[in-house]
């Protein structure tokens, strides 16, 4: 049965494919890509954990008018005049986010999660100054301090990963590296990681050494608006995290964080990243934080854990290595060396089938990251639009279908008409 509490609410009657008379009289061919990448979400089971479906009022604001403004600087103190309305959408940006999670500060203007976690580096760090974050390779995220990054390049980065035998985190071991490093900041969060973060034992590891604690929560933050995961704010100096993900919002970031770190905070993002906010995003977020605050949100937040819970088990029940054999959140990490297979054409398979997920390293894995040993597998989107436990254990079946057949291409067309059947039932928003 279609669950439509878990959606945000919509205008009735909206057309599968909304008419964009302009956009198609102007630019016809790129309005004509848009119009498939519609039908491509619209038609396609949505598996990726950092991905979901914005409500129309975020779009709308997305593409609002306040889009033509140019406002460097804060509410109240702009470089620029005709700032009267774009200060008022702002600052109800900021008290919505304070109010939804708690938090003494709140900055809204990064343009994405990235320059957020940068922004904090360069609020209370020197180049070369030591920093303890999550192996990229274990489950953390490129500015933890990935050598790809320029956190991996500027900083000194000393990493922490998980227990061996359990897949966990090991607190212990993060310790022993913070008391042998001095870092002065330690990052927990993660991109890979299916379990709750003791945000606790972070904190008390943080004061035993002096550093200064970010929680990175961009995966869980729609969770933890929803009461469905612990909330990071009351234990670290700073929470960054991006606005859509399970949060549900646009592709934005905010920077959450005690008081007295706020003037350094600020001025890291402006002037010391970024020019001038994009105004409609600001909008954007300020609809979501909105939305976050329904009652229904908190019915969202609890379904998307259980969703995932329902798919882990039903891919352990076919046999699949599940990494931690489990889940706490929003995602699923499968091993699939037990199925000797890499990840990538596996993926490939799976979004011909209509299951649209990414191809992910998991931990110790011993394949190149462009054709890693794993599958990053979420829920957010499609409980969006309305997917219960039933249409997980569901996908959880089609994707061993997929697997078992050995990628045969019959097995994958023969999936790709059930999919797409199914989500005929679920209208995205």
């Amino acid at each position: 049965m279609q669950n439509s509490q878990h959606r945000p609410a919509e205008s009735p009657a909206a057309p599968a494919i909304p008419s964009t008379p302009a956009l198609a009289s102007t630019d016809p061919q790129l309005a004509s890509l848009l119009a498939a990448e519609e039908v491509r979400q619209r038609d396609k089971v949505r598996l990726i954990a950092s991905e979901n479906y914005a409500s129309r009022a975020v779009r709308e604001a997305c593409s609002s008018v306040i889009t033509n403004l140019y406002s460097e600087g804060y509410p109240g103190a702009r470089y620029y005049e005709g700032q009267q309305i774009v200060d008022q959408v702002e600052r109800l940006a900021i008290e919505r986010a304070k109010s939804l999670f708690g938090a003494e500060h709140a900055n809204v203007q990064p343009h994405s999660g990235s320059p957020a976690n940068l922004a904090v580096y360069l609020a209370f760090l020197k180049p070369g100054d030591t920093v303890l974050g999550m192996q990229l390779a274990h489950g953390g995220h490129l500015t933890h301090g990935s050598k790809a990054s320029i956190t991996g390049k500027y900083w000194n980065i000393v990493s922490y990963g998980l227990n061996p035998e359990t897949g966990f985190l090991d607190y212990s071991r993060i310790r022993e590296l913070a008391l042998a490093h001095r870092p002065k900041l330690i990052i927990a969060g993660h991109s890979a990681y299916p379990r709750r973060i003791d945000f606790s034992v972070f904190r008390d590891i943080a004061d035993e050494v002096g550093a200064i604690l970010l929680v990175d929560m961009a995966h869980f933050a729609g969770l933890v608006a929803g009461g469905a995961h612990p909330s990071p704010v009351p234990c670290a100096d700073v929470v960054t995290t991006t606005t859509h993900k399970s949060l549900r919002g646009p592709r934005g970031a905010m920077i959450l964080c005690r008081a007295e770190h706020a003037a350094k905070i600020d001025k890291a993002v402006f002037p010391g990243l970024q020019g001038g906010p994009h105004n409609a995003i600001t909008a954007a977020i300020a609809v979501a934080l909105h939305e976050a605050q329904d009652p229904g949100f908190a019915a969202y937040a609890e379904q998307c854990v259980t969703n995932a819970r329902v798919l882990a088990d039903g891919l352990r029940g076919h046999g699949f290595n599940v990494v931690t054999g489990g889940t706490d959140n929003h995602l699923v990490l499968v091993d699939l060396r037990n199925r000797k297979i890499g990840g990538k054409p596996v993926a490939a398979a799976l979004d011909r089938a209509g299951l649209v997920s990414n191809y992910n390293a998991v931990p110790w894995d011993d394949q190149p990251p462009q054709n890693p040993s794993g599958l990053r597998l979420g829920s957010p989107a499609m409980t969006t639009r309305g997917f219960a436990e039933a249409e997980f254990r569901q996908v959880a079946d089609w994707i061993a279908r997929v697997v078992d057949s050995g990628l045969d291409d019959a097995e994958i067309a023969s999936i790709a008409r059930e999919t797409q059947t199914l989500c005929k039932d679920f209208p995205m928003p």
